[in-house]
C-alpha cells in the first residue's frame, strides 16, 4: 500500500464511471492517488478495483507506464521498509502486521480472509521474492532486430525444421528493449565507471585515468554483471580472438550449423544472430538444427522438483557413451521431443556388442589368412551383394545426413550392420573361411574387411568411440577414423543382378525356417532340400549358392532341378518367387516320437477342456462369479478347443 500510486478500474465498468479521474485518500499515508481506467482490470474479479503499485509488480509497472504514474520503491535490498514514516526500517512481515492493526484501529479494515495466489520464491532458500524497480542497463532493439529478421527472410539463415523460423520471427517482430544487467556475483562486469567526486558516468573498455568532467582520478565500477545470454551471444566470434582479426576468426567464422533446443531460440539463437551481424557484419551460421527435449518415460520434462532427472554420467558408466549417444539419435526427428527408456539404452549397448563381436571374428580370421590382391572379378555373388548393399547405404546415409535426418540415417546403418552384414553375410561366408582349400577365401576376407571399414565410417558419427577403437586395430593405412575419407557411392560397386540373386536366396531361407519353426524342428536337425524351378536363371542362382544356402537353410544336401522327380509325396513345401522348396517330412521329424508327443499334448488339452467346460456348465459359478472371470474362462475354452483341433489334425496326418 505504501507504494500505491493509483486505483484502476475497467473503462467499461459502469459502476465506477463517475469516479474515473477523481482523487482518493491513500490510507496510512499523507498522499492522494487518482482513479484511472485501464483494460488490464478484470471487472468480474472481486470488486473490479485494483490498486496499482508500479515499483513492485511487473503488470502494475506496465499500467503505470501507460498512465505516467510515479514509481515509488518502498523497500530496501534487505526487505526492510525504506518509505519515510511510521514503518521505516521495519522488516516487511513486521510492517505488514503493524499496518493491518493500524487499519483496524482506523476502522478501515473490512475483513481478513485467507487468499491463495502465486508468489515467486527463491529456488534454494524458499524466501519470497519481491519485485522491485531499479536502474538497469538496456540494449535498444528496434534497429538491432531488423538485420536478424532480414537474414531469415532473404535465406541467409534457415531453420530445420522450417516451422521454427516462425517462432524466430515471432520473437523478433515483437521484441522489446533488452535488459542486459543482472545483480549477481558472477559474470562479465558492466563496463561503466562512476566518478567518486562528481558522479559522472564513463563507459569504456578500461577504467579511465581521470574524470572528463571534474578531472578526479578515483572511479568505482558498476557492480552489475551482464545477462548470461549477452555473454553467450558473443560466443561464435569472441572465442576466436575477436575484436582482433585473428587467423581463427578468419577460418572458423561464420560457422555452418548450430544445433540447439527449441526452448532457447529466443534466449540464445536470436541473440547470437543479431550480435554477430552487429559486431562482424555476418550471420554467425547459415543453419539452425532444432532438436527436442529428452523427457522421462512418462513424457514429463525432467526437473529437480519431480526428481525424474537422468544423470548422463550414470548412464555412461553403466552402458557406455556410445550407447547413450545412439539412443538419443535413434527414432528421433528434428524438433520432436523423445522419451528416455532404459530398455532403449540397453538395446543400443547390445548393438555395440554385436559390432564388437563381429569385428573380433573378422580380425581373427584376417590374422590367419591375409586378404591381398583381390579384384572385383574374384568376388562371389554373396560378396558382390553385400558390397553393393553397403555402396547404396553410403549414398542413402549421406543424403539423409545432408537433410539432417539423423534418426533415419542411424536406423539404416543399424539395420545394415545387424541384419545384412552380421546375420546374413557373415553366416554366408563362414563355410568359406573354415575351408582352407576354398579358392574364394581371400575374396571373402577382403569383402569382410572392406564392408566393415566402410560400415564403421558410416557408424562413426553415431558411435564414435567403438568405431574409432575397431578402426585403428583393423587397419594401419589411416591414423584415425575421424580424419579418414567418408564413404562415397561407387558405380563399379553397384551389382544389381547379384543383389536380386541373393535376395532370392534369402527369401528361400526365410521360407524354410518358417516351415521348420511351425513344425518345431530344431536347427540341429538337418534335412535334404529340393529346389524346383522351371526358370533356368533361378536354378543357376541356387546352384551358385549351394554352399551357404545349405548352411543357412539347415540342409544336409541341396538338389536343384526343373521338376519334382524323386521328391516323396509326404514332403513339406514352401513357395518363393519362381521356385518351390521341398523337404522330405521323414527327415524333418521322427514320426514315432512326434506322435507320442502329440498324444500327450492331446491328453493335457482334454483335461483342461474338461475343467473349463465343467466350470462354465456350473450354474452357481456362472451366477456368482465376476463377469471378468467368466469371460476369462470362455477365452480359455475357445483357445483349448482350437489347439485340440490342430493336434487332432496333425495326428491324422501322421497316422495315415
Amino acid at each position: 500500500m505504501l507504494g500505491d500510486t493509483a486505483v484502476a478500474v475497467n473503462p467499461e465498468d459502469e459502476r465506477y464511471a463517475d469516479l474515473i479521474g477523481k482523487m482518493l485518500k491513500l490510507p496510512l499515508t499523507d498522499r492522494e492517488i487518482p482513479v484511472i481506467a485501464d483494460s488490464y482490470v478484470d471487472k468480474e474479479f472481486g470488486t473490479g478495483c485494483v490498486k496499482i503499485t508500479p515499483a513492485h509488480d511487473p503488470n502494475d509497472f506496465e499500467v503505470g507506464k501507460r498512465h505516467n504514474l510515479p514509481e515509488l520503491c518502498i523497500m530496501n535490498d534487505d526487505a526492510t521498509i525504506s518509505a519515510k514514516g511510521k514503518y521505516f526500517g521495519m522488516d516487511r512481515y513486521e510492517a505488514r502486521k503493524a499496518m493491518v492493526e493500524d487499519l483496524k484501529e482506523m476502522g478501515l479494515l473490512v475483513k481478513v480472509v485467507p487468499h491463495a495466489h502465486n508468489v515467486g520464491t527463491h529456488d534454494r532458500c524458499g524466501a519470497t521474492v519481491e519485485p522491485m524497480v531499479k536502474p538497469q542497463w538496456f540494449v535498444k532493439m528496434d534497429e538491432m532486430a531488423k538485420p536478424a529478421i532480414e537474414a531469415l527472410k532473404n535465406g541467409q539463415l534457415k531453420f530445420v525444421p522450417e516451422s521454427y523460423g516462425k517462432t524466430y520471427l515471432h520473437w523478433l517482430e515483437g521484441i522489446r528493449d533488452w535488459c542486459i544487467s543482472r545483480q549477481i556475483w558472477w559474470g562479465h562486469r558492466i563496463p561503466a565507471y562512476y566518478c567518486e567526486e562528481c558522479g559522472e558516468m564513463v563507459v569504456a573498455k578500461a577504467c579511465p585515468e581521470k574524470c572528463p568532467k571534474c578531472g578526479h582520478t578515483h572511479f568505482k565500477q558498476d557492480e552489475d554483471t551482464l545477462d548470461t545470454w549477452f555473454s553467450s551471444a558473443l560466443w561464435p566470434f569472441s572465442t576466436l580472438g575477436w575484436p582482433k582479426n585473428t587467423a581463427e576468426l578468419e577460418y572458423f567464422y561464420p560457422t555452418d550449423v548450430l544445433v540447439t533446443g527449441y526452448d532457447i531460440i529466443f534466449f540464445w539463437v536470436i541473440r547470437m544472430v543479431f550480435s554477430g551481424i552487429e559486431q562482424t557484419g555476418e550471420c554467425p551460421f547459415h543453419t539452425v538444427l532444432i532438436h527436442g527435449l529428452v523427457r522421462d518415460s512418462q513424457g514429463r520434462k525432467m526437473s529437480k522438483s519431480l526428481g525424474n532427472g537422468i544423470d548422463p554420467l550414470e548412464v555412461i558408466d553403466k552402458y557406455g557413451a556410445d550407447a547413450l549417444r545412439m539412443t538419443l539419435l535413434t527414432g528421433n526427428s528434428p524438433g520432436n521431443d523423445m522419451r528416455f527408456y532404459w530398455e532403449r539404452v540397453e538395446a543400443s549397448r547390445n548393438f555395440a556388442n554385436k559390432v564388437w563381436n563381429a569385428s573380433r571374428f573378422i580380425m581373427m580370421n584376417i590374422e590367419k589368412a591375409q586378404a591381398a590382391n583381390v579384384q572385383l572379378s574374384d568376388l562371389t555373388m554373396a560378396d558382390k551383394w553385400i558390397l553393393s548393399k553397403m555402396n547404396s547405404l553410403a549414398k542413402e546415409v549421406t543424403e539423409n545426413m545432408d537433410k539432417y535426418e539423423l534418426g533415419i540415417a542411424v536406423q539404416k546403418v543399424y539395420d545394415f550392420i545387424w541384419e545384412e552384414f552380421c546375420d546374413w553375410y557373415i553366416e554366408m561366408v563362414k563355410p568359406r573361411l573354415w575351408n582352407d582349400e576354398d579358392t574364394t577365401k581371400a575374396a571373402a576376407l577382403w569383402t569382410l574387411k572392406t564392408v566393415l571399414i566402410n560400415s564403421l565410417k558410416l557408424l562413426h558419427p553415431f558411435m564414435p568411440f567403438i568405431s574409432e577403437e575397431i578402426f585403428c586395430n583393423l587397419q594401419d593405412e589411416e591414423e584415425s577414423i575421424m580424419i579418414s575419407k567418408w564413404p562415397e557411392f561407387k558405380e563399379e560397386w553397384n551389382f544389381a543382378a547379384d543383389e536380386h540373386a541373393v535376395e532370392t536366396i534369402k527369401e528361400a531361407v526365410r521360407a524354410i525356417r518358417n516351415v521348420r519353426t511351425s513344425m518345431n524342428v530344431p536347427p540341429s536337425k538337418k534335412a535334404k532340400v529340393f529346389v524346383v524351378s522351371e526358370n533356368e536363371e533361378v536354378r543357376g542362382i541356387f546352384e551358385n549358392s549351394k554352399v551357404f544356402f545349405a548352411t543357412l537353410g539347415y540342409a544336409s544336401e541341396v538338389l536343384v532341378q526343373a521338376d519334382k522327380a524323386g521328391i516323396s509325396e509326404d514332403a513339406v513345401s514352401a513357395v518363393v518367387a519362381q521356385a518351390s522348396i521341398y523337404m522330405p517330412f521323414a527327415e524333418l521329424v521322427d514320426i514315432e516320437k512326434e506322435i507320442e508327443r502329440l498324444q500327450k499334448e492331446a491328453e493335457k488339452l482334454e483335461k483342461e477342456l474338461a475343467r473349463v467346460n465343467g466350470m462354465l456348465a456350473n450354474e452357481k459359478f456362472v451366477s456368482k462369479a465376476p463377469q471378468a472371470k467368466i469371460d476369462e474362462e470362455k477365452a480359455k475354452q475357445a483357445k483349448y478347443a482350437q489347439m485340440m483341433e490342430q493336434v487332432k489334425e496333425r495326428l491324422a496326418q501322421l497316422t495315415k
